[in-house]
């Protein structure tokens, strides 16, 4: 034999066995790739089921006037299709609540964090859940009945019956689950190693609290604010039930006001014929809202990558 067949019989010799198939691992695979595709094409499915009804509104109605006209009245007989009061009263609901998801979840996760004892945290977080999980008509029925009333008998405040302020502050709290909750998960993820480096140099608690776990966690902080803001601008039951359906440019919280989530579920309930300009109105304000979203996501991504603290 020689030289170059004893090579070759000693790598037949030596060749591993051929892996055998795992059908439950290629199953397992399947059905993620199914599950990923589903949300892809449900994506694409919502922007084209926007986008096409759009460009038949966009026919008629110039850009110009829609994007930069301040007044709404699509439903008149003399129609304006400016939509600039829409997007004022999203953002004054958005604002106003984040006023106040944002310092009381935060303030939620580093006591969650830093200062709960783990039997208080065990108690605590189902209540935040559970005040996650109620029904947004619950709230706004909420809102309306029983915050209006309080802020005009007791507190004093002249506030339309409708109005924004009321609304704010309900979805202010309906967000703070989710901020302190996020937040929280963030802040967990700080080592151990920075806390105790803050104790050695003689920090207190809420020094290590606020100056090394806060800024640590940044990154994950901004995630939770950018998504309660997002569910902000895409509230609908509530300012829908709450603020009401006048569209007017103010910044006053006391007014009554429309938000782009109000008019859409209220004229797709309404008796609009299908296929009319006046119709097509709800996918031109939902297209827009859609890249409001799109744009403050991607904010976001862009704040995270380059806050993101990695650790090993």
């Amino acid at each position: 034999m020689t030289t170059a067949d004893a090579t070759v019989a000693r790598s037949a010799a030596t060749t591993l066995p051929r892996k055998k198939i795992r059908w439950g691992e290629q199953a397992v695979r399947v059905v993620l790739f199914v599950a990923a595709a589903i949300s892809v094409l449900t994506t694409v499915g919502i922007v084209v089921s926007l986008v096409v009804p759009s460009i038949d509104f966009f026919r008629e109605v110039g850009p110009t006037d829609f994007f930069f006209g301040t007044t709404w009245a699509p439903l008149f007989l003399d129609a304006k299709f400016g939509v600039v009061p829409l997007v004022v009263g999203t953002f004054v609901i958005s604002f106003w609540s984040a006023l106040i998801a944002f310092p009381l979840g935060l303030g939620v996760a580093i006591y969650l964090s830093e200062y709960a004892p783990a039997r208080v945290t065990s108690f605590l977080k189902p209540i935040l859940e559970i005040l996650a999980a109620i029904p947004t008509v619950v709230l706004g029925y909420f809102a309306l009945t029983f915050v209006t009333p309080f802020l005009r008998d007791q507190l004093g405040v002249q506030v339309e019956i409708f109005n924004a302020l009321a609304a704010s502050l309900v979805i202010g709290v309906m967000l703070i689950p989710t901020v302190a909750t996020l937040s929280e998960d963030a802040m967990a993820a700080v080592p151990r190693d920075l806390r105790d480096g803050g104790y050695a140099l003689g920090a207190d608690k809420l020094q290590v609290s606020t100056k090394i776990v806060v800024p640590a966690a940044i990154s994950g902080i901004i995630a939770a604010f950018v998504l309660a803001f997002s569910r902000a601008v895409g509230e609908t039951m509530v300012v829908l039930i709450a603020a009401g359906q006048l569209p007017q440019i103010t910044f006053d919280p006391r007014e009554t006001i429309e938000t782009i989530t109000a008019f859409i579920g209220a004229t797709g309930n309404g008796d609009v014929p299908r296929g009319s300009i006046e119709y097509d109105t709800i996918f031109a304000v939902g297209l827009t809202l859609f890249v409001m979203t799109l744009i403050m996501n991607l904010i976001s991504i862009r704040l995270v990558r380059k806050y993101r603290e990695v650790y090993e």
